[in-house]
């Protein structure tokens, strides 16, 4: 439950207040407008232009506040990015949800963190002096975060990606999703979603070889009450092909 709420003007201000107890940057308020049972402070963002898309060489620099809707939209967004958004969460909540607050709060079957991942996105942080890679920052979620604040994110442009999925409904969650990411250097990078607390990273190499068995053994302990590891490892290494094929035919 929000008990008080602040407005800073500037950064610093805005990195004092975040270092206060139980006190949480407010982005979209998707997730923080919603009832819970201990009083919290927010720190409300939109005083600080975060929420710009900005191209930068062959990356694209994703504001911290940039809404889902506002990056589906982008004529510079990945289209394995936009069909991920577009599976993250409905339209209503795409309005207002952030990026970065989707990131922080993202369990495994979250598609955008799942393409985000296999694009080996980049995380600035208003408190380090370099950006750190979000498979390093997805498992410190949210413990390390007091008092620090995501500024943005950056994703290469370059890199030739894919998605697929399978859902018990095509608006579903998915109870397996594959993003791929090829860089023209050879360097390929699959990531898995649909499973426990954050997506997995299957591969990072310099060749695509292989790419089935590793979406497999990422997989052989992936059981819950969606699905069997066994059914995941099949569907895995089948969305892990297809992906490969779509990104290799566009070349």
């Amino acid at each position: 439950m929000i008990t008080v709420y602040h407005r800073p003007k500037n950064l610093k201000e805005t990195l004092n207040l975040l270092k206060q107890p139980d006190t949480f940057p407010l982005g979209g308020g998707t997730l923080l407008s919603k009832p819970g049972p201990a009083p919290i402070e927010v720190v409300d963002l939109q005083a600080l232009g975060l929420n710009a898309l900005t191209l930068k060489g062959n990356s694209l620099e994703i504001g911290a506040t940039v809404t889902l809707q506002q990056l589906l939209e982008s004529p510079d967004a990945p289209d394995a990015l936009k069909a991920a958004i577009k599976l993250e969460a409905p339209l209503n909540i795409r309005d207002t949800a952030t990026v970065a607050g989707t990131l922080v709060a993202a369990d495994g079957r979250s598609t955008l963190t799942t393409v985000m991942l296999a694009l080996d996105a980049k995380v600035t942080l208003a408190s380090e002096e370099a950006s750190v890679n979000l498979g390093e920052f997805l498992p410190l979620r949210p413990d390390n975060l007091q008092g620090k604040l995501i500024t943005g994110f950056e994703i290469p442009l370059n890199a030739k990606t894919a998605f697929e999925t399978v859902a018990r409904t095509p608006a579903d969650k998915p109870i397996v999703c594959a993003a791929l990411a090829s860089w023209p250097s050879g360097r390929t990078r699959l990531a898995l979603g649909g499973y426990g607390k954050e997506p997995l990273l299957a591969m990072d190499g310099t060749e695509a070889e292989g790419l089935d068995t590793a979406a497999q053994n990422a997989y052989h302990e992936a059981t819950d009450e969606w699905a069997s590891a066994e059914y995941r490892m099949d569907v895995a290494a089948t969305l892990a092909k297809r992906c490969l094929e779509r990104v290799t035919s566009d070349k």
